[in-house]
């Protein structure tokens, strides 16, 4: 069986996104009309044409984004574009020129009109790409749309023709008829994805807005029921934390759900909705870690989409973004993502203890974030987010996550203001959404705030400059690891070691289907393994004389051994080559942070009881 699906957008555009702040250069033109069919979605294929008229003399260059909001790498959206036609206003051919891998030249005729068409492959369904199915299209608007340079700023109506079961989920403004809608520029439309197909929609007034979900599942309504009641537990938090809504474009924000098992796990946040794909169903269990990407990602309607880094304004389609406080935009927002969840009850304390375990084993064993600062971390994600390379990376010896490094930072200067500064966290994001988040003209901030602005900030807050200064100085702008334990004991956590023979070696391996034990990925910077000269692909054949061809051999060899034993090791290179070399059994280097009270000989203070209820108590009105 076939599907057939139409949709016809109509826009138009005059400036590139470097000109997008002169509108008064945009010269005046007819609207570029867009149809979208699916005659071929069992093939994950669509057929688009998109008109361009009124067009002046010369060549008209059209082309497909490199890049993709809330992505920081290049992606390569043409690659999944062929069968590519051009025709004038009577249908008469025109010609193609291929400048480059990422557009097409092609010059209008007599008419000023070009009809550009093209197969458009969709078989990802993500934020960052565009699936299609019989079921269902979740479009990533960068990955499907082609667009002219020189005509990027008009509005755009897009109108629907859709099967009479399938609703549409957009942050696009409604337009005048039915499943039509609007966009005011080029700029807003890509940031803007859409979904098609049989949704199961749940709406709530959140003050004077309303928030909307929109999920394609094929699960019972009662799971999106009780999904639904915990994202708005998360709305009301988050609210709370900043003391306000966005105010949303169009009084909506819509969370774009397509929860089905051929979807790839992903969030991406838009300005006025984000994109959220699993294969997880919305049981209890599998549900917690969909509305954990909800609330990472609705935290963003804030911080990063309104709350913006100077440096990602405006986004360029045609090449890889970067900025210095991804650290910040995505870190804090991991922070806040998790809190807001512990603060509405939706996870459990032990829940929240393991995410700041987390964070605090990966900052203290990270041989990249001694050498890097959270800077220069924020700075690789062109080389890290979602992209692809044929070359393998030495990441576990050179980069962190900006999102966990960052989530720890917060975390840090979340405790130190409350211990402190008789302030918060909370006060601190709210003092940047006033000056620098809160205002915003033609959907965009009208002060994108950079790195030197979060630390003036920090002193203002925190009435201490010179604490701010010292902040940013080693953690931000340094590599100094923050101070867990120091912080983690106001609220009356404590940070205990694993203390595990053995078992960090036992991370490093694994045993293929043959019974080897090989070293599964690059070896760390001053792990055992790393210094007997062994790395990725090698073999452990033997261990302190025992033969391993299962994990019960390792184990048994690790149980004998303490700590900093040296033992003999046979190894078998990845290039057929054996040695024998000596092998310290390094001690697990990971910490656990637990309640003082359920630690021996440790006691839970007033203070800390009070710091701690403080810290995680629901902010949200009733």
């Amino acid at each position: 069986m076939t599907l057939f699906v139409r949709a016809t957008i109509l826009w138009a555009f005059t400036l590139g996104t470097a000109q997008a702040q002169s509108p008064a250069k945009a010269p005046v033109g007819p609207a570029v009309q867009y149809a979208v069919s699916f005659p071929y979605a069992i093939h994950h294929e669509a057929r688009i044409t998109a008109t361009f008229a009124g067009l002046p003399k010369g060549p008209l260059h059209v082309r497909m984004a490199r890049s993709s909001p809330g992505r920081y790498a290049l992606h390569e959206f043409a690659k999944n574009v062929y069968y590519v036609v051009a025709t004038d206003g009577a249908n008469r051919p025109l010609a193609l020129n291929r400048p480059d891998p990422y557009g097409w030249d092609v010059t209008p005729g007599a008419d000023g009109t070009v009809n550009f068409s093209y197969t458009l492959y969709g078989d990802r369904t993500d934020g960052t790409y565009a699936g299609i199915d019989q079921q269902y299209a979740h479009l990533n608007i960068p990955a499907t749309l082609c667009y002219a340079t020189g005509l990027e700023s008009r509005p755009a109506e897009v109108k629907f023709d859709l099967p009479a079961t399938w609703k549409v989920a957009t942050q696009l403004r409604p337009g005048s008829e039915k499943n039509a809608f609007t966009a005011p520029n080029m700029q807003y439309l890509m940031d803007s994805p859409v979904s098609l197909g049989e949704q199961q929609v749940r709406t709530w007034p959140e003050g004077d807005q309303t928030i909307e979900l929109a999920v394609v599942y094929q699960g019972p309504a009662a799971d999106v029921d009780a999904f639904a009641q915990k994202v708005q537990k998360v709305v009301k938090e988050q609210k709370a934390i900043f003391g306000e809504l966005p105010t949303f474009d169009y009084a909506r924000y819509t969370f774009i759900a397509n929860y089905l098992p051929q979807a790839t796990s992903d969030g991406m946040e838009h300005r006025n909705s984000t994109s959220l794909t699993s294969p997880r169903p919305l049981s209890e269990e599998a549900g917690t870690r969909n509305l954990g990407t909800a609330s990472h990602e609705f935290f963003h309607a804030w911080n990063v989409e309104r709350l913006r880094p100077r440096d990602l304004e405006p986004f360029d389609f045609q090449r890889a973004n970067m900025s210095d406080a991804l650290w910040f935009a995505e870190g804090f927002t991991q922070y806040y993502g998790r809190l807001a969840l512990r603060r509405a009850n939706l996870i459990s304390e032990q829940e929240f203890w393991d995410d700041i375990s987390r964070w605090v084993n990966l900052r203290q064993n990270s041989p990249g974030a001694r050498f890097a600062s959270p800077i220069d971390m924020s700075r690789q994600a062109a080389f890290i987010d979602a992209a692809t390379s044929l070359s393998p990376l030495n990441s576990v010896n050179t980069y962190l996550s900006y999102y966990d490094q960052g989530a720890g930072i917060a975390l840090a200067l979340d405790l130190q203001l409350r211990q402190n500064h008789r302030t918060t966290l909370d006060a601190y994001m709210q003092a940047l959404w006033q000056q620098f988040g809160k205002k915003q003209q033609g959907n965009a901030p009208t002060a994108p705030y950079t790195v030197p602005d979060l630390q003036r900030v920090l002193g203002e807050v925190s009435k201490d400059t010179a604490f701010a200064n010292g902040f940013f100085r080693q953690y931000v702008y340094g590599r100094e690891q923050p101070r867990f334990s120091e912080s983690l004991l106001a609220a009356g956590l404590a940070t205990v070691p694993n203390k595990a023979s053995g078992l960090a070696l036992s991370r490093q391996v694994e045993f293929d289907s043959e019974g080897r034990c090989l070293v599964a990925s690059n070896t760390q910077i001053g792990s055992g393994l790393y210094k007997s000269g062994i790395d990725r692909g090698d073999q452990l054949v033997m261990l302190d004389g025992k033969a391993l061809k299962n994990p019960s051999d390792l184990e048994s060899v690790l149980r004998k051994h303490s700590p900093s034993d040296v033992v003999f090791v046979k190894v078998k290179t990845r290039n057929g080559a054996e040695k024998t070399t000596q092998l310290i059994l390094s001690e697990d280097a990971n910490v656990q942070i637990k309640p003082v009270e359920t630690v021996e000989k440790l006691e839970y203070s007033p203070n800390q009881k009070a710091l701690r209820a403080a810290w995680l108590a629901s902010k949200a009105a009733n």
